[in-house]
């Protein structure tokens, strides 16, 4: 190999460090059996919640995790392998692979990290049947919003009563 190849290659294996590093979550997938018109709905959707997917050799992959927290996963670094992964939602992520999975048998998920920490199947499964941050921002204010609406209505049938009185 030339220096020029093997600088490249060290680029990349820095690229992908410094990606899943910084990512809040990543999960990696088998897209084999997949057709191009279901990747391009999977990367759409992906697109839409702010997510993305790369397709990284596993080689690159492997070399990237080495010495991280993540080098758990170099046993799902085999045969095709994308990375589905986000900055910003933890959640989004494995919601978005787990309703596509169950959609196409073809998308398989080998593993991942949610949160910078490495979880199994069934972890990241269970993430993905969690309300997502907008649901949960939404039952909060109903959860704040209740307690307000009691004491309104309270205030309102000492009035009425008052008014019924006088």
């Amino acid at each position: 190999m030339s220096e020029a190849s093997i600088a490249k290659k060290a680029e990349a294996v820095k690229n992908v460090n410094t990606m899943l590093t910084e990512a809040q979550t990543a999960i990696v997938v088998d897209y084999r059996g997949l057709t191009v018109a279901e990747v391009t709905d999977l990367r759409k959707q992906l697109r839409d919640a702010d997510v993305k997917m790369m397709v990284i050799k596993n080689k690159i992959l492997q070399r990237a995790v080495e010495g991280t927290d993540y080098e758990a996963l170099n046993d799902v670094f085999v045969g095709p392998t994308a990375i589905v992964f986000s900055n910003e939602d933890p959640i989004a992520p494995a919601k978005i692979i787990k309703k596509f999975a169950d959609d196409h048998e073809a998308l398989e998920v080998k593993g991942g990290f949610i949160e910078q920490s490495v979880k199994t199947l069934d972890e990241i499964n269970e993430y993905a049947t969690m309300p997502g941050r907008e649901e949960l921002l939404s039952m909060l204010a109903s959860a704040l919003q209740d307690p307000m609406r009691k004491i309104a209505r309270a205030v309102k049938a000492i009035a009425d009563k008052e008014d019924e009185a006088a």
